[in-house]
């Protein structure tokens, strides 16, 4: 069984990338990040033609998830996080799919720091936690994929020194990640690569792809059965460098059956 996470930047602006890269590599889940659409302009037929059931929480021109499932509906399990009703971002989404339990999470960037979204960020990672230990305690084996907006480590960025500032590797928004892996999640990708090097992302600006100058915030977390099923975790990294291309790559993890 093969996940997938793919922060999108805009399911219209990059369709035929989406549609491309779903046809080429075939995963059996596909959780998507900032669709930035409402509910009713996301594309489903384009994504039914390519093969793919679907469910999303969209909004307008912001943030959006979706979790897409080859051949099949993912069965909806809840969309939004407890613990602050006025919250009304849509960045979660939970569903199952083939007896695993998947959520779709695009976590707040959290900048400028210090300020509002910064403390709205350690909020939103605090109801993600608890979240997760609703899941962890269902014992269903689970993967929480998504755009963290965290870079764990500094071997997770081309340069320590030049993100220092920012939201991403805070020292708070760095705990409340270790938090997670503390409670008993396997981040996949760094299970597979532990000495790190391997990005996610590259900024636009700055020539980033070019100069490989990227940093690793997207993540799978598995639950212990499904980190005991892993097989492999990859980066498919050369999807960044096509045309109008997003401005991350998509992440996978394959589970043995």
């Amino acid at each position: 069984m093969r996940i997938a996470t793919f922060n999108i930047n805009g399911i219209k602006a990059r369709l035929p990338r989406l549609v491309e890269w779903l046809t080429e590599t075939q995963p059996d889940v596909a959780c998507l990040q900032e669709i930035k659409t409402q509910d009713e302009g996301f594309p489903i037929k384009d994504i039914e033609d390519a093969g793919y059931g679907a469910i999303w929480h969209g909004q307008k021109g912001f943030n959006g998830v979706a979790i897409l499932a080859k051949g099949a509906t993912p069965q909806e399990v809840t969309r939004g996080l407890e613990g602050e009703p006025e919250d009304e971002h849509s960045r979660y989404i939970e569903a199952d799919v083939n007896g695993v339990r998947i959520a779709s999470i695009y976590l707040p960037n959290g900048n400028p720091v210090p300020g509002p979204k910064f403390e709205y960020k350690l909020r939103w990672m605090a109801r993600l936690r608890a979240r997760a230990a609703q899941i962890w305690a269902e014992e269903v084996p689970a993967v929480l994929a998504g755009d963290y907006n965290v870079i764990p480590f500094d071997r997770d960025v081309w340069s320590p020194p030049a993100m220092a500032s920012d939201a991403l590797m805070q020292p708070e928004s760095r705990a409340a990640y270790k938090t997670l892996l503390n409670d008993g999640w396997t981040d996949a990708l760094a299970a597979r690569h532990p000495l790190g090097g391997v990005w996610t992302f590259w900024d636009y600006q700055a020539g980033a792809w070019q100069r490989d100058a990227g940093f690793r915030i997207d993540h799978l977390l598995l639950s212990p059965t499904t980190a005991d099923r892993l097989a492999d975790a990859q980066v498919d990294k050369a999807y960044r460098g096509r045309e109008k291309a997003s401005d991350h790559a998509p992440v996978w993890v394959r589970l043995k059956d």
